[in-house]
């Protein structure tokens, strides 16, 4: 642990007050040893004056960590469902939330199932991790850093932490901007990926077809066009469903 975290009268009030709110203690360790560590880099001798009072930090502190939401009023917490594609999903992630929304779950159809406390929003940061091999050990690996997992889709795992661990009072917003419009984002590498595949599938179809019949006749040209179209459009209804799972992930 910390050394600082040990001698720190103002981080041992924390931590005791942390607990107080029903913080688990291995989070409260993580939390405070997180804090301890920003006060070491910042080279700052008073820990009030960087934090404010410790009653009042803590209470920043605990709705951040996500241990509020199903206890939390319904109209006080605002929910948001969205998709992106894994060429930007990490990096939508944090704008998000920087914005305030804390990833909850990624859902059944691959979606980020996120939520938002209207009377004290506070900053997330967040990172994907890919999990081909198993997951045995990453969230113990993780954890002392803060890390705890939010969701996982096939191979790939995303883990969040408050950023009032790492930048205090900062982190709460003021004045959170409004839900984005949008429940879907399909970066452009991923559309023209997607019209490649979708070509590619037509040509295949319309050359196996085309192969197997009288070309002279037209028939098998006719049919390899239908071949090639419903294969695309069996490629998109896949894709489909797909994205909307798959789009949840890391950017």
């Amino acid at each position: 642990m910390n050394t600082r975290f040990e001698q720190d009268g103002y981080l041992i009030d924390l931590a005791e007050r942390l607990r107080a709110h029903g913080l688990p203690a291995d989070r409260v360790q993580a939390t405070v040893a997180d804090l301890a560590a920003h006060l070491e880099e910042s080279g700052a001798d008073d820990a009030e004056a960087e934090f404010g009072p410790a009653d009042e930090f803590a209470a920043q502190l605990v709705p951040a960590t996500g241990e509020r939401a199903q206890d939390a009023p319904a109209e006080q917490v605002e929910t948001w469902r969205w998709t992106a594609d894994t060429y930007v999903d990490e990096e939508l992630l944090n704008r998000f939330g920087d914005e305030g929304w804390e990833v909850e779950r990624v859902d059944a159809l691959g979606r980020f199932v996120s939520h938002r406390d209207l009377t004290s929003p506070q900053r997330w940061e967040y990172r994907r991790e890919l999990v081909t091999r198993g997951r045995e050990g990453l969230d113990a690996r993780l954890a002392p850093d803060g890390w705890e997992a939010c969701g996982t889709w096939i191979v790939y795992a995303w883990f969040k932490r408050p950023k009032a661990a790492s930048i205090g009072p900062a982190a709460r917003l003021a004045d959170a901007p409004p839900a984005p419009g949008r429940t879907s984002f399909l970066s452009r590498k991923f559309s023209v990926l997607l019209a490649v595949l979708a070509v590619a599938v037509a040509v295949a179809g319309v050359a196996v077809a085309v192969g197997d019949d009288d070309a002279s006749s037209g028939g098998g040209f006719v049919v390899g066009l239908l071949c090639g179209a419903a294969a695309v459009a069996a490629v998109l209804w896949v894709t489909q469903t797909w994205l909307a799972r798959s789009r949840s992930r890391s950017r």
